[in-house]
């Protein structure tokens, strides 16, 4: 049996389910009505000008993390990368791991020139290509356990605790204004193991308080008050892990709300398919049947917070042609499902190029997250089937791109993806632009004078 037949057996079997509930989906709650009425300084209506609408973003965020930022062994590489990530994304998750960003009490690695530390470029580097390129940075993450520094002493939860203090106090005052999305915990359910290996993690003291994970959200609502906070968990899809409202991550986030923390605002899920080539029949009845991924979104919903798909990694295996094309259909799929639900706003790729993953050498395919060749880029940079695949569609099939004319009241009216629009407006020969967003959250009339 061929390798796409095993993979997308679930999606073949359920092409009504994606041609009618997905498809439509995507109209209702991705799309809003863009109204125009046209007028003069003096209030006429113009009628007969025509405009050529052209969206610039949208308003749903899709990314990856930025890691390789500048850590490439290479300048070409490294502008490639760059150039890469800047044409199809418009997020970019950053790396804020503690043990990483201050390695010595008191000199943390904001500053561009700080110490390189292999895929962990210094935040300011990544903040700045991001405000470069139009591109919305987020956090990752303000209290993982699993990357306390070494000079933190673990065991002293007094002392953990007036040490993350600092930390939060310091990254607000630093990023708050300019980075609008921060992961507050992040795989607090993996216990003292850590999922890409069976050797046990230390943790910390303050991990095994029953509070951690509130205390951490009322901090970080005390330095972020006007920041999207948001839970990241890795266990998520796989059978053992939902069990509708009995899911451990359900129960967790529903004690948080009934705990009194208000201010969480995203949950995030991790999609990583972390299983072999020779697994791939057993899980394809979970991680690639839309029907199944949307019972765990529907039920995730209920909590009446937005989802994000915050990690994705979809392998391909390797470089074989037939196992790039397979992995740039599942990608196709899997993001239509995620994009068309309600709930969800953001879908962000884990690595973007293959060999730079984390838990193996640079470069080496057979060991840690290497051996899934699950980069949309290839080793060299080049671009796989699935890096196009994200491309079309958030820079063709989902953007709206048309011309519409004003009627003898100087009406206009199409149907847009939400996001922000340039306008050209042609009137008695003469030209003029304006700028607009179509938002679901915001007003969708818009009077235009010229």
């Amino acid at each position: 049996m061929k390798r796409r037949d095993i993979a997308l057996k679930y999606f073949d079997e359920n092409e009504n389910f994606m041609q009618t509930i997905v498809a439509d989906n995507i109209e209702k709650h991705r799309k809003g009505d863009m109204n125009i009425i046209l007028t003069d300084k003096d209030g006429n209506a113009l009628g007969g000008a025509k405009i050529k609408v052209t969206q610039k973003t949208h308003e749903f965020k899709y990314g990856a993390n930025i890691f390789m930022l500048d850590e490439m062994e290479n300048d070409e590489k490294n502008e490639e990368y760059k150039k890469s990530f800047k044409k199809i994304f418009n997020l970019a998750t950053i790396p804020f791991y503690w043990s990483y960003l201050e390695p010595e009490k008191d000199k943390p690695r904001y500053a561009v020139d700080s110490p390189k530390i292999y895929r962990r470029p210094p935040t300011d580097l990544c903040v700045n290509f991001c405000f470069e390129n139009g591109i919305e940075p987020k956090c990752h993450c303000l209290n993982y356990d699993n990357y306390i520094p070494d000079w933190l002493d673990g065991n002293d939860i007094d002392a953990h605790k007036a040490a993350l203090e600092k930390r939060f106090a310091e990254l607000s005052e630093r990023y708050a204004d300019v980075i609008p999305s921060w992961e507050v915990t992040n795989e607090t359910l993996e216990g003292v193991k850590y999922p890409y290996n069976a050797k046990p993690v230390p943790r910390s003291s303050f991990y095994f308080e029953d509070d951690f994970v509130e205390w951490s959200f009322r901090l970080a609502d005390k330095y972020f008050p006007n920041n999207r906070l948001i839970i990241n968990e890795y266990l998520i899809f796989n059978e053992r892990d939902f069990n509708e409202n009995r899911s451990m991550y359900y129960m967790q986030i529903e004690r948080l709300i009934k705990n009194g923390i208000t201010h969480l605002d995203s949950i995030g899920m991790q999609y990583h398919s972390f299983f072999s080539k020779e697994d791939e029949e057993r899980f394809a009845c979970m991680r690639y049947d839309p029907a199944y991924l949307y019972r765990v979104l529907d039920r995730y919903a209920k909590l009446g917070k937005n989802i994000q798909m915050t990690e994705i990694t979809i392998p391909a295996y390797s470089n074989s042609a037939e196992d790039e094309a397979v992995q740039a259909e599942l990608i196709e799929k899997i993001y239509t499902v995620f994009f068309s639900h309600p709930a969800m706003e953001a879908i962000i790729y884990w690595n973007l190029p293959d060999g730079y993953a984390a838990f193996a050498p640079q470069g080496d395919m057979t060991a840690g997250e290497n051996k899934y060749y699950a980069g949309l880029l290839r080793f060299d940079l080049s671009k796989k089937p699935a890096y196009h695949v994200i491309d079309e569609m958030f820079n063709k099939r989902y953007r709206t791109n048309t011309e519409i004319c004003t009627d003898s009241l100087g009406r206009a009216a199409l149907r847009g993806f939400y996001g922000d629009y340039e306008l050209e407006i042609t009137l008695n020969g003469k030209k003029y632009t304006r700028e607009l967003t179509l938002s679901k959250n915001l007003t969708s009339d818009f009077d235009i004078v010229i």
